[in-house]
């Protein structure tokens, strides 16, 4: 790739229009994705990524899916590469070890070759509800290596040069509990792929040798743009230092510290200080963690750069080896990909927050409050990440009920939860007063409650049950999670066999405020009692366990 910006042999209009048809491509797998899948999961919540890649592996254009998947994509796309991969072949790798983040999240990688010749890859990754293991939903919270989490896959050909490769199919479908399930998701991420080599194919006769120069071009173009906005950022080196709650075997506090430079155009995060590997499964792949930075990243810059490879190249990232950002295996990791990510983007932000303060929000709910049901027998498995608050913002309250962080998904509608899974809704409600105040009010947590109807196996891998999400700028902190099993308080990580009829309720955080509360104005405040969103406050405890505005959908995306 050359270092003197965009291809001089693409010219500004033409290099629009091919990036804009790029990102159709990534787009245009999603949807087909999510379209074609048949767990809830997937075509529901929408727990899925696509993106599209050049032939040396380089991340062209994404669709702005799951945060914590898309920074992790090329880690997946070069332990395919290491397998020489051919036209016709469709790569299915897990392996946090080896390109993947954890074992729910499968990915498929596909050579794009529409004239017999590789000219890049289509990527699809997709969080499966049950990839086998010890639980249900294979992600149990005590788990100590990663063989209790479920089946792990290197890089192998579930496609083999066009033809199905059907002992690789038959040793997944053996390894988890709902088969039938498993084998549709997976073809519809083998359509997904399919449908960006029809496409790039296309675009190849329209364009001719002009798309494969835009490969480089709008890589380069992301690059420069990035590094001129970090070139916005005053120099120096900003620290910030957070725990995580217990690692699933242990309650003991668990640090991540973070040391962020900038220094001209680069931008360098160094771990050194957190801790090292823990016994349980909060450990996080090194892929995750840089998957939170690059998030970071895009989050104090301009959002509106074009997502690729071209965003991470000023970027460096270091973690020490052997610590719970670049574990040795056999770590247990699944909760590292959905919590352990969540404070890596909370400490990074922190950092950040001196560097940018205008640009940085309140502490938000810093976890993805992860809800697994399901049944031993194998009939059904419920997988769901809850809502909470975003962290309130330097000129406005934080968002109410929405994905924060790392995870991007929609919730499963009530109508849906309760067609798919033998699981009944009894309440989905705002949590008046969880936000914390401020001149700008942090966002609210919700509360989400279900009877199981059946005998089932309830896990939990949460976070922000004892340590709040922070205030910023004088503002105050939001309140804390709480999970109830049968109406009984139960740890953030816990995994329970329950009866039919057993109630699980869910308490999400709220976000912190931002400024002094005494600044506040009148107006907003009333305007918060009058919707029910406000109730008397009383610091560190939680007044909104009663009323509430009831929400069938609090927010799809976390967008504003």
């Amino acid at each position: 790739m050359s270092d003197a910006g965009p291809d001089p042999d693409v010219d500004p209009v033409t290099l629009e229009i091919l990036r804009n048809q790029l990102e159709s491509v990534a787009s245009e797998m999603g949807h087909v994705l999510i379209r074609g899948a048949y767990s809830p999961n997937i075509k529901e919540r929408q727990d899925c990524s696509t993106a599209l890649f050049d032939a040396d592996g380089r991340m062209v254009a994404q669709a702005e899916h799951i945060p914590v998947h898309l920074g992790a994509m090329p880690d997946a796309v070069d332990a395919v590469l290491e397998k020489d991969p051919k036209p016709g072949d469709v790569f299915v790798v897990n392996d946090p070890f080896a390109g993947g983040t954890h074992l729910p999240d499968v990915t498929l990688v596909s050579p794009v070759a529409p004239d017999g010749e590789v000219v890049g890859y289509a990527v699809s990754r997709a969080h499966h509800a049950d990839v086998g293991g010890s639980a249900p939903g294979s992600m149990p919270p005590g788990a100590r290596e990663i063989y209790e989490e479920g089946l792990r896959m290197p890089a192998v050909r579930l496609v083999d040069g066009g033809e199905p490769n059907e002992a690789v199919r038959d040793l997944i479908l053996a390894n988890v509990r709902t088969p039938d399930e498993r084998e549709a998701d997976l073809r519809a991420q083998r359509a997904a792929n399919a449908r960006a080599e029809e496409r790039v194919g296309e675009l190849l006769d329209e364009h001719g040798d002009a798309l494969l120069d835009a490969f480089d071009a709008v890589i380069d173009y992301s690059r420069e743009r990035v590094e001129s906005e970090i070139r916005e950022l005053p120099d120096g080196t900003y620290r910030a230092r957070d725990v995580l709650e217990g690692d699933g075997v242990t309650d003991a506090d668990v640090p991540v510290e973070v040391a962020v430079t900038v220094d001209g155009a680069a931008i360098d995060v160094d771990f050194a200080g957190t801790a090292s590997q823990v016994e349980g499964n909060l450990n996080a792949p090194f892929s995750v963690a840089k998957s939170a930075v690059y998030f970071v990243v895009r989050a104090v810059t301009d959002p509106n750069i074009p997502p690729n490879h071209g965003c991470y190249e000023p970027v460096s990232i270091s973690a020490p080896e052997g610590s719970l950002l670049d574990p040795r295996p056999p770590a247990a990791v699944v909760g590292g990909n959905v919590e352990t990510s969540q404070r890596v983007t909370d400490v990074t932000l922190e950092a950040l927050a001196a560097a940018v303060p205008d640009a940085v929000p309140a502490g938000g709910q810093g976890t993805m409050n992860n809800l697994i049901i399901g049944d031993r027998g194998g009939e059904f498995t419920y997988y769901e990440t809850i809502a909470g608050g975003f962290g309130a913002r330097p000129t406005k309250d934080g968002m109410d009920g929405v994905q924060v962080g790392m995870t991007n998904t929609l919730n499963t509608p009530v109508e849906a939860l309760e067609t798919a899974y033998p699981l009944r809704v009894e309440r989905y409600a705002l949590r008046p007063s969880s936000g914390g105040d401020g001149r700008h009010r942090g966002g609210l947590g919700i509360e989400r409650t279900l009877t199981v109807e059946t005998d089932a196996t309830v896990s939990l891998l949460t976070e922000r049950r004892r340590t709040a999400p922070r205030g910023l700028d004088g503002g105050e902190d939001g309140a804390l999670g709480e999970n109830l099993i049968g109406g009984e308080a139960v740890p953030a990580k816990a995994s329970v066999d329950v009866a039919a009829g057993t109630t699980v309720s869910i308490r999400t955080p709220g976000g912190g405020g931002h400024g002094d509360p005494a600044e506040r104005d009148p107006e907003d405040r009333e305007r918060d009692r009058r919707d029910g969103k406000e109730t008397e406050r009383e610091r560190g405890t939680d007044s909104g366990q009663e009323g509430g505005t009831d929400s069938d959908r609090p927010d799809e995306c976390g967008n504003e």
